[in-house]
């Protein structure tokens, strides 16, 4: 491997296991990044269905279980739909912390592999 002052850095195991490491980090992020978005997205259908049900007057409204939409009581519909926010909310949170983390660790690994090889390897995503 070439550096840009003209000499060759070893590129040993632990430095290939490094640059691996950060490769599948990478790759987790990314997937994250589309599970935060369709996180985000059900929080808000949530919010918007609880939102169309406070504006039911209806004692009986229908409730989607599945592919199948049964007739529920409201206060059953309310508790359920309560229940659902507070699950999406605390995936979101759990996905958001695990993203931070894969930033710390990609962050530690660059300030490794910069440090070695200086401009001969590239980790900024273009």
């Amino acid at each position: 491997m070439q550096q840009g002052d003209g000499t060759e850095a070893q590129v040993t195991w632990d430095d290939q296991q490094n640059i691996n490491r950060f490769g599948r980090l990478n790759n987790r992020l990314h997937e994250l990044a589309d599970e935060i978005r369709l996180a985000k997205e059900a929080n808000e259908n949530l919010e918007d269905a609880g939102n169309e049900l406070i504006l039911s007057d209806e004692d009986v409204v229908r409730f989607q279980i599945g592919e199948v939409f049964a007739h529920m009581p409201m206060d059953d519909v309310e508790t359920r739909l309560e229940q659902m926010k507070e699950e999406a909310a605390k995936k979101l949170e759990r996905l958001e912390e695990e993203k931070e983390s894969i930033l710390a660790q990609m962050a530690e690994l660059k300030k490794i592999l910069y440090g070695k090889f200086k401009d001969a390897i590239n980790l900024e995503e273009d």
